[in-house]
């Protein structure tokens, strides 16, 4: 039986990106503490931005929003995951991360193939208010996790309240509420023992 070209491009993406069940990151899960996946981790994304659209600065399209987190970590099938405090990882991460999403994006058909790239690009550069949004719910999940692992993540990483009020201060401008809550979280973890000062 003969199938469009199209479809078999299609399928064999989304083989392809069962690989991201792969890629490891360095926040835990909640339950049994281990380390959580990119699959994982953008599922949550999805499903926060439904929850917490209300509290984005400004209006967004959800849909973007929601298409933006689930495919920005699609280029660590290639590029692998950067732990965000790993200085030495961040130096080379924009240059692996571009080639990554050049060869990995274009698997599909080329229609759809721009269209993540765009997403991807847009996620990256994060000007519009979607991306500020996405953005800052990927910076807000592994706050939450960390605090509900107590910290253990941070206090294996040597991680202090400094570095993590640098990373993550960008959610205020997808949402000053999350941001004034992820502050709370932050100076919480200080007083809990979670994160170093």
């Amino acid at each position: 039986m003969s199938f469009p070209k199209r479809l078999q491009k299609q399928l064999d993406f989304i083989m392809r990106i069962d690989d991201l069940k792969q890629i490891i990151r360095q926040t835990l899960l909640i339950s049994d503490r281990r380390q959580e996946n990119d699959a994982e981790h953008s599922w949550h994304l999805a499903t926060m931005a439904i929850l917490l659209q209300e509290y984005s600065n400004v209006e967004v399209d959800l849909l973007r929003v929601v298409q933006m987190v689930l495919i920005h970590d699609i280029i660590e099938i290639e590029a692998g995951d950067t732990f965000c405090y790993d200085k030495e990882g961040q130096i080379d991460k924009k240059a692996r991360e571009i080639e990554a999403a050049n060869k990995i994006f274009t698997k599909l058909p080329s229609d759809q193939a721009i269209h993540f790239r765009k997403l991807w690009d847009e996620f990256e550069t994060t000007l519009t208010p979607e991306a500020k949004f996405a953005a800052a719910l990927d910076r807000l999940q592994p706050l939450l996790q960390n605090f509900r692992t107590d910290g253990e993540s941070w206090l294996k990483h040597g991680i202090t309240r400094k570095q993590v009020i640098e990373r993550n201060h960008h959610i205020s401008e997808g949402s000053k509420l999350l941001w004034e809550y992820a502050t709370w979280l932050i100076d919480e973890s200080v007083n809990r023992g979670y994160l170093k000062d």
